[in-house]
């Protein structure tokens, strides 16, 4: 084992991680008194994917002191268009028709601009941030259930024990604790992997629609289209184990621009459009750990589970675990006795989220949801309860909850009613999701 440099360090909270999650928290708990210290492997700003914020991102962003800022490098983004290959028409949802039209826009950022931002005001805040520091190791204390101490490691190889009284995990999909504990598992409802660049030259919408998000459905998954406000635009491809395999020996870039040519209404927008990046590639993309806490430490966001992007979910997802997390961490630091009571409702948060859009992502490539986000109606207000989803307002008091299960009886009812199509939608599925190998084995069969 390595020894440390220097005695032990100590302080109130540990974070692991500088994303939006880890940023959130160090900032939230440094204003209420406590001693943070924020470990990051990386540099900032360094590129990062997941550009595409939501609506009820922005409430919490003005709550941090970040709000104009972000709206200052950010594109203004008033909806979500979808385009099928199955429709002769797009259609496009706009934010201020949700159920609370208190929040008509989002925006889409530049991550590295973005988590940069977010990481210099946990600075400003007092946390103490150490960037380019790998937390590598971690100690147990002689229960063997609370962490004693996490060893870091440093650009120039100096390694520091931390004896924090909290750790939060913000590690993103590094998954410290996860990995650690064995508590990872792959979502065996969603296998999929993604492909993704910048490009510059992306022709966009006119007017209003210019920064909005656009999800594009083809035979093997969907890409997604975000604008930034620098000119370049985000391009991905989502896309399932048998698809990948199809890659062969060919260039990432390659694979990546022969799936946009197979796309034709993608391959409209990007006609004379140029990379900007190196195309890069995430596999095992949807997760989840069996457990989002323990004694004295925490999990967030993607450190505790990642689903699907297609809602542009994730960013959202893990400042609102941040901000909840904080609250915990407090109450747990200050306030032993109402620990559990704390711990209880920051894992029916956790859970939550990722549950409410993983129900509608499982069925997205389903003929009978496809139709339902084509040819939207709103009886019951179903279609504002649905734009509420997509705005991410999944965790305030707006009554949407009634019109949702009304939906999902509806789309119940018609896939009963048209059991043939649901069938072959399921055994596709099936297919779609299992891992390379066994798609490998039964495609030659």
């Amino acid at each position: 084992m390595q020894a440390t440099d220097t005695a032990p360090r100590d302080c109130d909270v540990l974070v692991i991680g500088g994303g939006p999650a880890g940023s959130t928290v160090s900032t939230l708990l440094a204003r209420q008194g406590h001693r943070v210290v924020l470990l990051d492997k990386d540099h900032h700003p360094r590129f990062h994917i997941g550009e595409s914020l939501l609506p009820a991102n922005l409430p919490l962003l003005d709550r941090l002191g970040v709000g104009e800022a972000v709206r200052a490098i950010g594109m203004l983004k008033p909806g979500a268009e979808f385009v099928s290959p199955q429709h002769s028409h797009t259609q496009t949802y706009y934010f201020a028709d949700a159920w609370d039209k208190s929040m008509p826009t989002a925006y889409q950022v530049k991550r590295a601009d973005f988590d940069h931002l977010l990481l210099r005001n946990a600075a400003e805040q007092g946390v103490e941030v150490h960037e380019g520091t790998l937390a590598r190791e971690l100690r147990w204390a002689a229960d063997g259930q609370r962490v004693a101490s996490v060893v870091s490691t440093d650009a120039q190889g100096r390694s520091t024990e931390w004896r924090p009284r909290f750790l939060v995990d913000a590690s993103g999909r590094d998954t410290f604790l996860a990995g650690r504990l064995k508590t990872k598992q792959k979502n065996p409802d969603h296998n999929s992997a993604a492909v993704y660049a910048h490009f510059r030259g992306a022709r966009r919408h006119e007017g209003q629609d210019a920064g909005n998000i656009t999800i594009f459905w083809f035979e093997h998954g969907w890409f997604w289209f975000i604008p930034l406000s620098d000119g370049a635009t985000s391009v991905g491809m989502v896309t399932w184990p048998y698809h990948m395999k199809t890659r062969g020996g060919r260039e990432l870039m390659d694979f990546l621009l022969d799936n946009i040519r197979h796309c034709p209404a993608l391959a409209e927008r990007l006609a004379g459009a140029q990379p900007s990046t190196p195309a890069e590639a995430t596999g095992n993309y949807s997760y989840r750990s069996t457990l989002s806490h323990g004694a004295g430490f925490l999990l967030l966001g993607d450190a505790y589970a990642f689903v699907d992007p297609v809602f542009s979910s994730g960013v959202w997802l893990a400042m609102s675990s941040a901000e909840i997390g904080a609250r915990t961490v407090d109450t747990c630091l200050r306030e032993p006795a109402r620990a559990a009571q704390a711990l209880r409702r920051f894992d029916r948060h956790m859970r939550h989220g990722p549950r409410e859009f993983s129900w509608f992502i499982y069925r997205m490539t389903n003929p009978t949801m496809r139709g339902f986000f084509m040819e939207p109606h709103n009886p019951l207000r179903m279609k504002e309860a649905l734009l509420s989803v997509l705005a991410g307002d999944l965790f305030g008091r707006t009554p949407i909850w009634p019109s949702l299960w009304a939906f999902k009886g509806l789309y119940l009812a018609v896939n009963l009613g048209n059991p043939l199509r649901s069938w072959r939608a399921w055994r596709q599925r099936r297919r779609n999701i299992r891992p390379a190998a066994s798609a490998s084995a039964s495609s030659s069969a």
